[in-house]
């Protein structure tokens, strides 16, 4: 089970790690246009249509849902919301590799400790083996992000301005850093938004349902707040730019493509949380380190990505060296934090009767 939803993450992972690829190839618009476009996708259209098809009478079970729980998830999206505007502007100043590593670093930290925490889980985490081990997993996630980051940094001493701008058109190392920062931080919500929407899933699905869609009602409201906070600041732009022109200037920009790009984009990126609530409920009772992993697989794609891109073309083998060995630790991190829920999960197995009653076993020998 644990092993499942180690690859479904890995999925998320992948989607998350590769859903600005896209938006590459969309030509003559600005930055707020396909962003927004790309994001009536992903937050409004993708998880409504995955809702109705996996969620029994999805329209009672919103009705009837707590409004409480149906308030804290569409804040904390809006939160959220606010984390991914500014998480897309960080790779716009720092590319793909960097801008993950110092973000989802950040977003890492506080989205795996803070939810323990906040139920009063911690203690127990520490008192246990496969807590422990588990814990250890998540330090080492974050050592390898760290790392990551250090070979960026590195890579920003060693190329010039001129070098850095081939591959990342508008790099700015001292600006991306605080929006990344900030960016990592507000992410962080949208796994406070699942956990306080888990009464909505309860409700559709039973409270005890180990079904891989559980999650999928929830991700209606969350995403909702983030496409209010995006819609807001992309409209705003939009009309302070005189960008608006965009969705129908059909002379300077192809149309088509860049409605088909920003759709992919959008698509890609809702796809990760899709897969990243199908792996959280095949975690087991450790599936608050759900979040460090898919964190870890972001990192571990996204940078696959910018070497592919030849973001790091111009800097030196030692600097290939460090983001290689981050990737590595990132990868033994997810293995660490996958055998602390395997022991959680031979923790609460019973003992082999066999194995405690060595005393019938003789007698029956003996007979």
């Amino acid at each position: 089970m644990v092993a499942l939803g180690v690859f479904l993450h890995a999925l998320g992972g992948f989607a998350a790690g590769s859903f600005y690829i896209p938006f590459k190839k969309v030509r003559n618009w600005a930055w707020e246009s396909y962003w927004l476009a790309g994001g009536v996708c992903s937050w409004i259209i993708a998880p409504w249509v995955v809702a109705l098809l996996v969620v029994p009478q999805l329209f009672s079970v919103l009705t009837e849902a707590p409004p409480s729980a149906i308030f804290w998830t569409y804040l904390f999206g809006v939160l959220w919301g606010i984390g991914g505007l500014t998480f897309g502007l960080s790779m716009r100043y720092l590319g793909m590799s960097l801008g993950y590593a110092i973000a989802l670093g950040f977003c890492a930290a506080f989205g795996t400790i803070i939810p323990p925490i906040f139920k009063g889980e911690f203690g127990d985490l520490i008192a246990h083996t496969s807590g422990r081990v588990t814990l250890a997993g998540i330090f080492i996630c974050l050592i390898g992000i760290a790392i990551c980051g250090w070979a960026g940094v590195s890579k920003e001493k060693e190329m010039p301005d001129e070098k850095k701008k081939e591959a990342i058109k508008e790099f700015n190392f001292a600006k991306g850093l605080w929006v990344a920062i900030f960016a990592g931080i507000m992410s962080a919500c949208m796994i406070f938004g699942i956990e306080a929407g888990e009464p909505i899933a309860d409700l559709a699905f039973g409270e005890n349902s180990t079904s891989l869609w559980k999650n999928s009602p929830i991700f209606i409201f969350v995403l909702a707040g983030g496409f209010t906070t995006n819609f807001l600041w992309c409209a705003y732009l939009n009309i302070k730019n005189r960008t608006a022109k965009d969705y129908l200037n059909r002379r300077n920009s192809p149309l088509i493509s860049n409605y088909f790009f920003s759709a992919l984009a959008g698509i890609t990126w809702y796809l990760q949380f899709m897969f990243f609530g199908m792996g959280k409920t095949r975690m087991g009772d450790y599936d608050f380190s759900s979040w460090t992993i898919h964190m870890a697989f972001i990192i571990v794609f996204s940078n696959i990505w910018a070497l592919i891109f030849r973001e790091w073309k111009g800097s030196s083998k030692r600097t290939h060296r460090i983001i290689i060995l981050g990737i590595l630790v990132l990868v033994a991190s997810i293995c660490v934090v996958g055998w602390g829920n395997y022991l959680k999960k031979a923790e609460k197995e019973p003992a082999n009767p066999v194995t405690q009653s060595p005393q019938p076993i003789r007698l029956a020998y003996s007979q």
